[in-house]
């Protein structure tokens, strides 16, 4: 009899037991696909970089180690050096005028009335187009040979001449900002949109009651409410601008005398054009680095 109770304690207590082992092997199971995709298209091509950054690495021939060669060149390079001070000056205001305009849209169609969804859809279209494709639909636009846009404004008399709208160091700036924010505008609106809709109604009729004015609506209630969003966009916007390759390369290439060279363009004429693959692995790292410290510095300053 004792015996029995014993083994029937026994069971009692084994069975929960197994049952975890066997949630653990599931959770194991189910999370195995997703780490072996973020293995193989994330963590081994970043330690490829690294080890490649480490070495003299041509396209073609042997690999040689030559560290910390690659990393002591970077400030022997001037395009690069050039190429961080535009890519700063082209985030800081594109994020500043992106975030603006987004916000204004946003604000524009949070409100439920006829036509809004119409609205809404519109100023979202753009995001749906690629951004190479978005590059050369506003290369042919803005084209002094056979572009519309020239036309356009010289028959409305706003100009006398085409104006050289990639020509220049700053109207190529002016107008890849333009390209970014008519491609992004629309989605950074969504994000802006999401957070506004997540703000209780009732805060807003409080509001009204205690006899508050719209801008002391937006400045003491929306603002405040909708920074956690406002940080996510704003991380977003800043990691695609220091990013930035596809709107330079498609639209301008770089010119004129590269004065629209990015960092990640640099990095490409490197491996790409003179064949030094360890040189723009170090760049990237250099690259990535600072790019986690500022997203880290920006989460912690707008939490």
């Amino acid at each position: 009899m004792t015996l029995t109770v014993t083994r029937s304690r026994r069971a009692a207590h084994s069975a929960p037991s197994a049952r975890w082992r066997s949630r653990k092997v599931q959770g194991w199971l189910y999370a195995a696909p997703t780490a072996v995709i973020v293995g193989v298209l994330f963590i081994a091509p970043l330690v490829l970089v690294g080890w490649m950054s480490l070495n003299r690495w041509p396209l073609l021939g042997q690999a040689t180690f030559n560290a910390p060669a690659n990393y002591l060149k970077i400030a022997d390079n001037p395009l690069f050096l050039d190429a961080v001070v535009f890519t700063l000056k082209y985030t800081a205001i594109t994020t500043v005028l992106l975030s603006g305009v987004a916000l204004g849209l946003a604000l524009l169609v949070q409100e439920r009335r006829p036509g809004v969804a119409f609205f809404r859809t519109a100023f979202f279209l753009p995001g749906a187009v690629g951004f190479a494709a978005a590059g050369l639909l506003f290369y042919g636009m803005l084209n002094n040979d056979f572009g519309p846009i020239d036309p356009m404004l010289q028959a409305l008399g706003i100009t006398s001449e085409p104006v050289k709208w990639i020509g220049t160091p700053n109207m190529a700036l002016f107008s890849t900002i333009t390209l970014v924010i008519w491609r992004f505008a629309g989605f950074n609106m969504l994000i802006l949109l999401t957070g506004l809709q997540a703000i209780p109604t009732e805060v807003y009729e409080a509001a009204r009651s205690d006899g508050a004015n719209r801008w002391q609506i937006f400045t003491k209630i929306t603002l405040p409410l909708l920074r956690p969003t406002l940080a996510l966009m704003l991380i977003l916007s800043v990691t695609g601008s220091l990013l930035a390759f596809d709107q330079f390369f498609v639209f301008t290439n770089g010119g004129p005398d590269n004065s629209t060279v990015s960092m990640v363009m640099v990095v490409y004429r490197d491996a790409f054009f003179r064949f030094d693959l360890g040189g723009a692995a170090a760049l990237s790292v250099v690259l990535l680095v600072a790019l986690v410290g500022l997203n880290t510095l920006m989460m912690r300053r707008l939490r």
